[in-house]
């Protein structure tokens, strides 16, 4: 099979100045001189047929095409690592650098806290951790991404983590002035805090399920915000009910800070998926990282 090993090493180099952030690191990286490195870059955008990269005195930054570039090609110089790994007889060692986007709510309420433990687990082991509840680009300079919501129709492997109630809450505070709801339909009475879905941009509807009748009241609120660490912030604070995923609320409910309302009106589930770049077997560390999420779910 005719294969240019040129355009290999662009990508290598590649991936060098993107995460170097210039020529003259990543030229330190790989061992060569940073006139090498740009001459590297320069026959990969000729090949391709792109500027992959903005220069600039402070330093180079990808372009819109080098970012979508970069994002297909990372996964691939990572399975060629793990290929290797493989052949040398050490698949199943986690080690290297795991690169993981992690929706916000599962990273502070949940996976956060306990990373101390992962990585004491496997100490051949690092973890660049970025968090975000928004799926463009998602799998970006990234190994895995974990997100909240239906799967989305892609050619990423997708792995079911778990499922979480939706549960509303309220600040005691909060009660003490306004009442507790005894229907859902008496939330049109009451101050709401909404959370915007990433998708469409608008605020997720609020959805009563009690066994097989499901209701879908439409609340009004002053409040509308798209991080649910600060939105569950202003409930404690008694701004208003709050519609949370249940999963890392039971420190808050058992410490009474939080009131569980409409409790027989709580069965609809929402899930937690985890995505990572379509191949017949995921690296060990992704597969360590998903294994340990699941372990640490079953306990939040």
């Amino acid at each position: 099979m005719a294969f240019d090993t040129r355009l290999l090493t662009g990508v290598g180099v590649l991936a060098a100045v993107t995460e170097a952030g210039n020529f003259a690191r990543a030229a330190e990286m790989l061992g060569l001189t940073p006139s090498a490195v740009s001459r590297a870059v320069a026959r990969l955008e000729a090949r391709v047929g792109v500027r992959l990269f903005d220069r600039n005195p402070r330093g180079v930054s990808l372009t819109e095409e080098g970012r979508r570039f970069h994002a297909q090609v990372v996964p691939l110089l990572a399975g060629l690592d793990e290929a290797a790994a493989e052949a040398a007889g050490a698949a199943a060692v986690v080690r290297g650098r795991l690169r993981v986007s992690v929706d916000p709510w599962f990273a502070r309420m949940v996976l956060a806290p306990k990373l101390q433990q992962f990585l004491a687990r496997y100490p051949l082991l690092s973890v660049d951790f970025s968090t975000s509840n928004y799926r463009e680009e998602m799998m970006a300079g990234v190994d895995v991404a974990v997100r909240f919501g239906p799967p989305d129709a892609s050619s990423l492997i997708v792995r079911k983590l778990l499922e979480t109630r939706v549960l509303t809450v309220a600040a005691p505070v909060y009660l003490e002035k306004h009442g507790e709801p005894r229907s859902p339909y008496d939330l049109v009475h009451h101050e709401t805090i909404l959370f915007r879905d990433p998708q469409t941009g608008l605020p997720f509807a609020w959805e009563f399920q009690r066994g097989a009748e499901v209701n879908e009241v439409k609340v009004s609120s002053r409040l509308v915000m798209d991080d649910p660490s600060a939105a569950m912030a202003a409930c404690l604070a008694g701004q208003g009910i709050f519609q949370s995923l249940a999963i890392g609320l039971a420190p808050f409910l058992s410490r009474g800070e939080l009131v569980q309302i409409l409790p027989e009106w709580s069965e609809e589930r929402f899930p937690l998926y985890a995505y990572h770049p379509s191949r017949h077997l995921p690296p060990a560390k992704v597969r360590a990282l998903l294994d340990f999420i699941q372990e640490i779910a079953a306990q939040a």
